[in-house]
């Protein structure tokens, strides 16, 4: 199956937690997503990206700062775009997503990203759009393997779930392609505040499946398939070729590998 023109609905999660951002402060913007980028807000960046990709025919930008947003002078065209609307963030990030996707299907699947994810590229859509058509889930995960990651840059910190036959880390695109994907969403709610906690998450499932992930006696797809047997979703990874997927920028040094990866790819 093929994903139509125009018939994805981006989710663009551009809200901020409670209390001060390290990143923010550092180079005094009101939120992380304004941090510039090579002279671009990360948000706007991204929001160019989604709103140019043909495929995407809806980008909506969920945060709670829509005036703060737009008060940025690279920010302020948001406002006109005639496929970008704005839609209130909830306390948490699992209930904003919950609250704005609607009800997904094969036709109309929802794509969910995150507004500090700068080097997101339409090749990287394509893939994962690509990818993700060609399953039967209910939603599908990207996700990048440590040794491409490695092979291809030394620095960055990143969290890395390990499975049988490598370890993990995700790249903050998810495509909800049916309405039993909301199914996964709920059960998110319950462990969103762990979400670095890669065994926490597991344990969420029971303890079986953490001590098979424990002993790495699953793969990845096995893995999620028996996590999402539990929830009565169908979950699928997608294991994206460009390693650069993956970044996103929440520390300083984040900032400054992604500002070095731009200035390459130009």
């Amino acid at each position: 199956m093929t994903i139509a023109a125009g018939s994805v609905h981006a989710l663009l999660l551009a809200g901020q937690r409670p209390g001060p951002d390290a990143l923010a402060d550092h180079f005094g913007v009101a939120l992380k997503v304004l941090v510039p980028l090579d002279g671009e807000p990360m948000l706007a960046r991204v929001a160019h990206m989604l709103a140019d990709h043909p495929a995407i025919g809806r980008v909506a930008i969920l945060t709670a700062d829509r005036e703060v947003i737009l008060a940025d002078p690279g920010c302020a065209w948001l406002a006109d775009h005639p496929r970008i609307a704005f839609a209130p963030a909830a306390a948490t990030i699992s209930r904003t997503v919950s609250d704005a996707m609607g009800e997904p299907s094969p036709d109309h699947p929802v794509l969910v990203t995150t507004g500090d994810h700068p080097l997101l590229e339409t090749a990287m859509i394509d893939a994962f759009l690509a990818a993700s058509a060609a399953t039967d889930a209910d939603l599908t995960v990207a996700v990048v393997e440590r040794g491409r990651y490695e092979a291809l840059l030394a620095e960055g910190r990143r969290t890395w779930l390990r499975f049988r036959g490598g370890a993990y880390s995700g790249a903050n695109l998810f495509l909800l392609r049916t309405p039993a994907a909301r199914r996964a969403v709920t059960f998110w709610q319950k462990v969103e505040a762990d979400r670095k906690k890669g065994r926490k998450i597991v344990a969420a499932f029971g303890p079986l499946l953490l001590a098979a992930v424990g002993l790495k006696l699953l793969t990845l797809h096995r893995g999620l398939a028996l996590a999402g047997r539990r929830l009565g979703v169908r979950v699928a990874a997608i294991e994206m070729d460009d390693p650069l997927v993956c970044i996103d920028v929440d520390k300083v040094e984040d900032h400054a590998l992604a500002t070095h990866l731009l200035q390459q790819r130009a």
